[in-house]
């Protein structure tokens, strides 16, 4: 959808049920991650890559409330319900490490504000249902919740929690090996999204033209057994794999292996929330970071793809319009891509085949993030929407991935969706496919 002070082409408009829908969906899946808290783990440790739970559940109501019920359209916000609610939960003014200290609402205090947010939310959407721009700030809301979702439950990861959301056991059919490169011939790509395609993020404002060179990318993303001959051959321990800026990261976390990984007996292991499980061969390496992907991909003679170069393999297809999913136009579905409600983890990189792209690449949506060589940068005539510190800040310092994982929603996701995280990032749910160098 266009910013909301942007004329609204009637396709960007979703109906009013569905953003009430949309608005209880992320909701459920929050209240799944905090009933399942204990009382140690509301604030948990003050680490630099998490958030304490308590804190975030009450971010996300103040956000609803700021964007939904408070904006006034001239840059005032109306009075929160709660008085000090700016003070404690507006993420770009509140410093990360002060927020275990602060003097935050107890845990059925913080569920009954964001309750109450959600129901005044949802009586307005009633009371308007006319309203662009209510809609857009509604959509904004559920869509940044589902974000904290999924880092609700890489949060979990990080610190060796019970999974909120097990996994179902068994997977999808497999679809055979699937394996090699996939020829791509390259051509003139439309990099980014176009107007009237729906919500889009700022950062994939708007569609510009690139050229993208021939080339030849990995079909599946890089497996467990592949990088585990990596690791085998000495790859964290050979400075000529890896950057200037990627052997200090290494050196100073004293990284020997992928964070999860433990090595007994001769076989390798990897902590899957609370649990240490054998390493399965072949799912997608996952919870590496930029400069463990890349000190890999010179191990292999090979490198990572750019920005345009993924969306090209993702996006188009002979004789036909750009694509807003690797398969097509339908919405994603559970053959189509192993997004959140699927599996609640990883599959086989063979699995899914209904979900490939033109050129044969699978689970390019879906399964695990995947890094890209280029750093996260404003397209040509960038203008920051509203809500302007989900882009604006980070560019430049962050690098790009792109296709989601099995912890995101599915309707977050698309082939233009940019996601960013600094290069040093393990603990998200990150994995990685290869091209020809």
């Amino acid at each position: 959808m266009n910013a909301p002070n942007a004329a609204t082409a009637d396709d960007d408009i979703v109906e009013i049920s569905a953003l009430e829908r949309m608005l209880l969906d992320a909701r459920a899946r929050t209240l799944a991650h905090a009933e399942r808290l204990q009382a140690h783990e509301l604030l948990g440790p003050k680490l630099k890559i998490v958030n304490p739970p308590l804190w975030e559940i009450g971010h996300l109501g103040w956000f609803q409330e700021r964007w939904c019920l408070r904006e006034r359209g001239t840059g005032s916000l109306g009075p929160s319900t709660l008085g000090a609610a700016d003070s404690l939960y507006d993420s770009s003014n509140v410093p990360h490490d002060t927020r275990w200290s602060l003097p935050l609402p107890g845990f059925d205090a913080t569920l009954e504000y964001v309750a109450d947010v959600l129901e005044r939310v949802r009586a307005r959407l009633t009371r308007e249902p006319e309203s662009a721009r209510l809609g857009y700030f509604a959509q904004l809301a559920a869509l940044h919740e589902e974000m904290h979702c999924e880092a609700f439950t890489y949060t979990r990861q990080t610190l060796g929690m019970a999974a909120a959301e097990p996994g179902k056991g068994g997977e999808p059919v497999r679809n055979g090996v699937c394996s090699g490169d996939a020829e791509i011939p390259g051509g003139e790509l439309m990099l980014g999204a176009r107007p009237g395609s729906g919500f889009v993020f700022d950062n994939e404002k708007w569609a510009h033209p690139v050229r993208v060179e021939p080339f030849r990318m990995a079909r599946v993303a890089v497996t467990n057994d592949r990088f585990a001959a990596f690791v085998d051959d000495g790859g964290y321990t050979r400075r000529e794999l890896w950057t200037e800026a990627g052997w200090t990261w290494r050196e100073g976390a004293g990284a020997q292996c992928p964070v999860y990984w433990q090595h007994e007996g001769g076989s390798w292991f990897e902590r899957q929330f609370d649990a240490i499980v054998p390493l399965v061969p072949r799912l997608p390496v996952l919870h590496v970071n930029f400069f463990e992907a890349e000190a890999y991909c010179r191990w292999a003679g090979r490198r990572l793809p750019t920005e345009a170069e993924w969306e090209f393999a993702a996006a188009i297809a002979p004789h036909d319009e750009k694509r807003r999913y690797p398969w097509g136009s339908a919405p994603p579905h559970a053959q189509h891509a192993n997004l959140y409600g699927v599996m609640h983890e990883r599959v086989d990189v063979s699995a899914m085949a209904e979900g490939d792209s033109a050129w044969g690449c699978r689970q390019m949506i879906g399964n695990v993030w995947e890094w890209t060589s280029d750093w996260f940068h404003p397209y040509p005539g960038f203008i920051a929407d509203p809500y302007k510190e989900y882009s604006q800040p980070w560019f430049g310092n962050h690098k790009v991935l792109r296709g989601g994982c099995y912890a995101t929603r599915a309707h977050l996701i698309r082939n233009t969706w940019r996601n960013f995280y600094t290069p040093d990032r393990r603990d998200v749910f990150a994995g990685f496919r290869t091209c020809e160098r």
